[in-house]
């Protein structure tokens, strides 16, 4: 397995496919409502296995010193084995690159162990997505002197 940005429009679209299919598909989202007016500015990676995307997410820049973590997904079958640790490391390691102090992110409530893990902590409520997924404001300080 592979942690890398999309390199062709196939693995663009596929990342999009993906993406639709499990951020938004299950709360009956129309196709489209898997992007935002921040892609072209943002930087994602895909993890990748037998030329599959198995997973991914993105990072863009509220502020030059604040970064966002958004549309992180691991395929079910997928889960479990650290890849979701992977793709926020890359994202993280981006955003650190790009003299980051902190990334924030928007996490749904089953997903807060998981980033709790990985040094983030929940600094306040969240709306809920299409008024029914709850999350939870959460940040990490990845500033280094």
């Amino acid at each position: 397995m592979k942690i890398r940005p999309p390199s062709t429009m196939h693995e663009y679209a596929e990342y999009y496919e993906k993406r639709w299919a499990l951020l938004r598909k299950p709360w009956s989202e129309p196709r489209g409502s898997e992007k935002d007016n921040l892609e072209q500015e943002s930087y994602h990676v895909i993890a990748i296995e037998e030329s599959n995307i198995i997973g991914g997410g993105r990072i863009h820049f509220n502020s030059a010193s604040e970064a966002q973590v958004r549309y992180m997904f691991v395929l079910p079958e997928h889960q479990g084995r650290g890849i979701g640790k992977e793709i926020l490391s890359a994202l993280e390691s981006y955003a650190l690159s790009q003299k980051a102090k902190v990334i924030k992110l928007n996490s749904r409530e089953n997903a807060i162990p998981f980033y709790e893990r990985q040094g983030y902590q929940v600094s306040g409520e969240s709306p809920k997505l299409f008024g029914i997924i709850a999350h939870k404001r959460m940040q990490k300080s990845i500033w280094v002197k």
